[in-house]
């Protein structure tokens, strides 16, 4: 008897570690152009490093500020946002979070090389593109580990 009640308690622990990570209001449709926009303007920004310091230091800024104020936006819209490299998600969501920071490095070459090969504003460009493909599919990704980890948990 104590160990189905020992098992039941540790069900609905295990459930309310995961909510975080399974209990969010859809990504909105402009999200994934819009990081692919800010990742592009970041690299973009580069392209007056020489030519005049003050525009390039006040585009980063105003790119910064951004930021911040989505990652604040996004807080307060999902109430407890959890954070790849952070806490404990579920193993399905683990798994994600994982792929997702080993393809961050390859990325990061593609660009490189492409701004190597074409400058800025391919780089940019590309980073654009592989950004905003990148996030559609680690959300549709995200969506069914999220899934799998409701079915388990049920």
């Amino acid at each position: 008897m104590e160990s189905d009640e020992a098992r039941k308690l540790l069900r609905v622990a295990e459930r309310a570690e995961a909510a975080p990570y399974l209990d969010y209001p859809p990504t909105p449709w402009w999200y994934y152009p819009a990081i692919g926009a800010w990742a592009a303007g970041m690299i973009g920004a580069f392209a007056w490093w020489r030519e005049s310091i003050p525009l390039f230091v006040g585009t980063l800024t105003v790119l910064i500020v951004l930021e911040i104020a989505f990652i604040n936006w996004m807080q307060r819209r999902h109430g407890s946002l959890p954070q790849p490299g952070r806490g404990r998600p579920p193993a399905e969501i683990g798994v994600l979070w994982r792929r997702y920071f080993m393809a961050l490095p390859a990325i990061a070459g593609l660009v490189a090389v492409s701004w190597w090969l074409g400058g800025v504003a391919t780089a940019a460009a590309v980073a654009f593109v592989l950004v905003t493909g990148g996030l559609v599919i680690y959300e549709k990704r995200y969506e069914l580990a999220a899934e799998a980890t409701r079915a388990r948990l049920s």
